[in-house]
């Protein structure tokens, strides 16, 4: 019998229990507003994915598909894949063919066709976490690389600060958002078949174009925490972002 991983706190904001839930949800957030990064935190990204020109790359709930654009610019073979039309509308205009509109926890690939793989704050929101897990390790290459992107229930600068200051619990807009310490999110990729190779930390992306500077410029108390934030341990970080590789 295949072990579980464990992943202590849950939250739900609406009644979500299918992925038809989500998906009219997600529509209704990409249409009402937009969760987008910065341009900075897609360029910080995209330096960890280490892309080799000609690699074939799929970016899970890629958004607005701003990671998929820029892997083409550097000649990777780039595919974005979404639950939201809503989303891959309103980021490719023309709508573009390496972009579709499916269920991470069903992807519409054949097994071993991706070097890459990625998921970047996503995988705490889907209704069935250990699927997408295992779908993402089916869609990769043997020895192909996969970059995951997840929250710490322990975020210093995030969940335990806002305990502290507010006595509240730090909420996401999204309907499910889950939260994990490090070592229960490794266990939950690595019973699904990969391998961590090294975890990094994530609470703030340094500002790399002019408009994200000028962004930080107005806002003392982010640059205030930009610089707080090297301090933080891997541990207590806002986000962990582990990169694995699938066995040969």
């Amino acid at each position: 019998m295949q072990k579980k991983a464990t992943v202590l706190f849950e939250i739900r904001l609406d009644e979500v229990e299918s992925d038809s839930d989500s998906q009219q949800a997600y529509d209704e957030i990409y249409t009402e507003s937009d969760i987008s990064q910065t341009d900075s935190f897609y360029l910080w990204l995209l330096d960890i994915l280490a892309f080799r020109p000609g690699e074939q790359y799929l970016d899970i709930s890629c958004g607005r598909a701003q990671l998929p654009r820029l892997a083409q610019g550097l000649g990777v073979k780039a595919h974005g894949l979404d639950l939201s039309y809503a989303a891959l509308r309103s980021g490719s205009q023309p709508p573009s063919p390496m972009l579709v509109t499916a269920n991470s926890q069903d992807l519409p690939y054949a097994n071993g066709c991706f070097d890459v793989v990625s998921n970047i704050g996503s995988l705490e929101h889907y209704v069935d976490m250990e699927t997408a897990v295992a779908e993402m390790t089916r869609v990769l290459k043997p020895g192909g690389r996969a970059v995951v992107l997840v929250p710490n229930s322990f975020s210093l600068l995030q969940n335990i600060w806002s305990a502290y200051r507010k006595g509240r619990t730090m909420l996401d807009e999204q309907p499910i958002q889950r939260y994990a310490s490090r070592y229960e999110w490794q266990d939950l990729l690595q019973i699904h078949g990969l391998i961590v190779t090294k975890t990094l930390k994530y609470d703030l992306e340094r500002p790399r174009t002019r408009h994200d500077w000028q962004a930080y410029l107005h806002q003392p108390k982010k640059l205030a925490r930009l610089a707080a934030a090297q301090l933080v341990p891997l541990n207590l970080a806002f986000c962990f972002v582990f990169l694995c590789h699938k066995p040969n």
